[in-house]
C-alpha cells in the first residue's frame, strides 16, 4: 500500500491507496484531510499505513463511534491501563455510550448530542459519580480520535461536563481512633487497620505489601507495587499485583515505634501459625497482611469488616479510604509540614493535598497567625 500527501489550500490531503475492491474490481483510495505542518502529516501517513497493515484502519467519514469506541478499547486502552480499568471502560461505553451515541457517524457527533447524553442518564436517577465517568471515557475517546486526525476537535469538550460529589470526608478524633483500634484487637485486622492508619498507605497498597518491603530496624516500609483484584463470571476471582499509578505513588514511609511493635509481633504471630499448622516457614517475598496459609487477602472483604468496626463504634459514617484523610488531618493539626504529609500519602502534587485537606487549614491559619505577632512584636516587660 502507498501512500502521499497533496497540498490543498491551507490544509494538507492525505492520500492511501488501499488496492483492488474484491468486490468490484476497482481501485479504490482513502482521503484524509490534515491540519497542521508536513512533518506531523508524514506522521499521519506513517501511522495510516501501519494500521491497514494491522487491519485496525477506520475509514474517516465512515466510521460510526460505536465502531471508533471498538478499536479504540482494544487498541489504546486494553494494551495500556490495568485490567480492572478496561473492564470498567469496557462497560461504560456498552452500557450508556454506544446505546446513545453508537448509530451516528463519528466526524457528524455534535455537542448537543454529548449533553443530552449526559441530562438523560441524570435524569435517569443514575448517579452524578456514574454520569462523571460516562464523561470521562468519551472525554478521552474522542481526544484519541482528534490525535489520530478522525476528528477536527473533541465536541465533548463544547459540553459543559458533569458535577462529580465528592463523598462527604469523616475523620476520626483521637478518642474515636483508640476506641476503634480496641475493638480491632480482638479481630483479626488489628495490625492491618493499625497500619493503615498510622501510615496513611491506600488499602489495596497494605495488601499488596510483603515482608521483604519492610524494615522493623531503620523503622521504614517501602510502596514499591498494589494488590489489583479482578472478578469475573468467566474467569472467577483473580489477584495479581502491579506498580504503583505515578512515581510518587512509589514511595518509603517512616514508621512509628507503635507501628513497628505492632508489626513485629504480627510477624511473630504469623510464624508460630505456619508453624502449628505445619506450614511452609514465613519468607521476606511472603505478604504481611494474608489468610492463614498466606493467600491475599480479599479487598472486599477488609472493606466489609472495617464497616461492621465502625458501625459497632458509632462511627457508620466512616468508609476505610477516611483512615488515610484521619492520618492526614491529624499530622496537619499537628504542624507537620504540608510536604511531608503528601509524601507519606503518594499524591502526585502538593496541591492535591492541600486542596484536600483546606478544612484543617482555619485552625492552622490561626496559629500562624499567634506564631507571627510571638515573632515580630517586642516582649515588653511589666514592672
Amino acid at each position: 500500500m502507498k501512500g502521499s500527501i497533496i497540498e490543498r489550500g491551507n490544509a494538507l490531503r492525505l492520500k492511501v491507496s488501499l488496492g483492488r475492491n474484491a468486490d468490484t474490481g476497482k481501485y479504490e483510495s482513502c482521503y484524509e484531510t490534515f491540519h497542521g505542518s508536513r512533518k506531523e502529516a508524514s506522521k499521519r501517513l506513517r501511522q495510516i499505513l501501519t494500521e491497514l497493515d494491522k487491519g485496525t484502519f477506520i475509514k474517516p467519514g465512515k466510521a460510526t463511534v460505536a465502531e471508533y469506541l471498538g478499536v479504540w478499547l482494544s487498541d489504546n486502552i486494553k494494551p495500556n491501563l490495568a485490567e480492572n480499568t478496561f473492564n470498567l471502560y469496557s462497560y461504560i461505553c456498552n452500557k450508556y455510550i454506544i446505546p446513545a451515541l453508537g448509530n451516528i457517524v463519528l466526524v457528524d457527533l455534535k455537542p448537543q448530542h454529548v449533553q443530552r447524553l449526559y441530562a438523560e442518564k441524570k435524569a435517569s436517577g443514575l448517579s452524578n459519580r456514574t454520569v462523571q465517568l460516562i464523561h470521562v471515557v468519551l472525554h478521552k475517546a474522542l481526544k484519541n480520535a482528534v490525535k489520530l486526525g478522525l476528528l477536527s476537535r473533541n465536541v465533548d469538550e463544547a459540553v459543559d461536563s458533569p458535577k462529580n460529589n465528592r463523598h462527604e470526608m469523616h475523620v476520626m478524633s483521637e478518642t474515636d481512633l483508640h476506641i476503634f483500634l480496641e475493638l480491632a484487637r480482638s479481630t483479626e485486622y488489628y495490625s492491618l487497620f493499625y497500619a493503615l492508619l498510622f501510615t496513611g498507605m491506600r488499602r489495596n497498597e497494605a495488601l499488596a505489601l510483603r515482608w521483604q518491603d519492610v524494615d522493623l530496624l531503620l523503622c521504614q516500609l517501602s510502596i514499591t507495587r498494589s494488590m489489583q483484584h479482578l472478578n469475573s463470571a468467566a474467569k472467577g476471582h483473580r489477584t495479581s499485583f502491579k506498580e504503583p499509578k505515578t512515581e510518587k505513588s512509589r514511595r518509603l514511609i517512616a514508621l512509628s515505634p507503635s507501628t513497628v511493635a505492632v508489626l513485629r509481633e504480627h510477624y511473630e504471630v504469623q510464624k508460630k501459625q505456619r508453624q502449628a499448622l505445619g506450614l511452609q516457614p514465613v519468607t521476606d517475598s511472603d505478604l504481611v497482611f494474608s489468610t492463614w496459609d498466606g493467600n491475599p487477602l480479599r479487598p472486599d472483604s477488609i472493606t466489609q469488616a472495617w464497616r461492621r468496626l465502625a458501625r459497632r463504634c458509632g462511627l457508620s459514617g466512616v468508609r476505610l479510604h477516611d483512615s488515610r484523610h484521619t492520618h492526614a488531618s491529624m499530622l496537619l493539626k499537628q504542624g507537620v509540614h504540608p510536604k511531608i504529609v503528601q509524601e507519606r500519602l503518594g499524591h502526585a502534587s502538593i496541591s492535591t493535598t492541600l486542596d484536600l485537606y483546606s478544612h484543617v487549614s482555619p485552625g492552622m491559619q490561626q496559629a500562624a497567625a499567634n506564631k507571627f505577632d510571638d515573632i515580630v512584636l517586642p516582649k515588653v516587660k511589666i514592672n
